[in-house]
């Protein structure tokens, strides 16, 4: 991989761009991009380091891999355009609901195809990268994008009929970890503390809890236990939440989704 493009520019794209760049893993002068909105693209590429392209045709002349960051409604009619141009190319696709299958009958057997599925906290070098196991990439490229990703978060590969799902844990999952973060800080206020602060302490509170899983491996229910002590405040809490109906309210909302 020499150079990299994208079509749209949008807050994950910029996020991607930014994260690549600032990581080192390229540099800004071989990394594109194009948008309709060309100001706000010509301002951003002053801001992260990228080069502003005026049009689709000029990115595609000096990108050898093309991400795909626009609108899931506008991608047909871009491929329907760009076939031609996007021969011998590799397409990465960030597109919601565009997975490899999607692609293939659009496209010419030799534009290589991957579809990665990131989440918003990649916005600060923390999402999660899910990247489909079913892709058509070199191996030493896809290698090369597995590790330039790597600089946005966790970089994990999932089976084709399992992104439905892990999309779901990780692209919606932040909404609702949200809204823990935005009660708790209720909670907080309620009983005094200032709510910039109450967001603060619940919001590093759940990253410290993330990472001693991340790091220890242990299960939940283990570390759950860990701060629960014999007849005291914590378990009351818990005992609170299970009545509550917490857990069925996660499965309950997966449900929803995935319908």
């Amino acid at each position: 991989m020499h150079t990299l493009g994208f079509i749209g520019m949008g807050n994950m794209a910029k996020a991607i761009a930014e994260g690549i760049i600032k990581s080192g893993k390229m540099s800004g002068k071989d990394i594109y991009a194009y948008a309709p909105h060309q100001d706000k693209l010509k301002k951003n590429a002053e801001a992260i380091g990228f080069t502003a392209c005026e049009s689709t045709d000029s990115l595609l002349e000096k990108t050898d891999t093309v991400i795909m960051a626009c609108k899931p409604y506008q991608i047909e009619g871009v491929l329907e355009t760009y076939r031609e141009a996007l021969k011998n190319k590799a397409l990465i696709s960030i597109a919601a609901g565009w997975d490899y299958a999607k692609y293939r009958p659009l496209l010419s057997d030799s534009t290589r195809v991957q579809f990665i599925m990131p989440n918003t906290p990649a916005m600060v070098g923390e999402g999660v990268l899910l990247f489909e196991e079913t892709n058509s990439l070199e191996e030493q490229e896809r290698a090369e994008l597995m590790d330039m990703f790597s600089a946005l978060g966790l970089v994990e590969e999932i089976p084709s009929h399992l992104m439905g799902i892990a999309g779901t844990l990780t692209g919606c999952g932040p909404a609702f970890i949200d809204l823990v973060i935005e009660a708790l800080g209720d909670a907080g206020v309620k009983y005094g503390v200032p709510r910039a602060q109450a967001y603060a302490l619940v919001s590093q509170m759940i990253l410290g809890s993330a990472k001693l899983q991340l790091d220890t491996g242990e299960h939940p229910g283990v570390l759950k236990d860990n701060v629960c002590s014999p007849a005291g405040t914590t378990i009351r809490g818990v005992n609170a939440l299970e009545r509550a109906g917490l857990r069925a309210a996660f499965l309950d909302a997966v449900d929803g989704i995935m319908g």
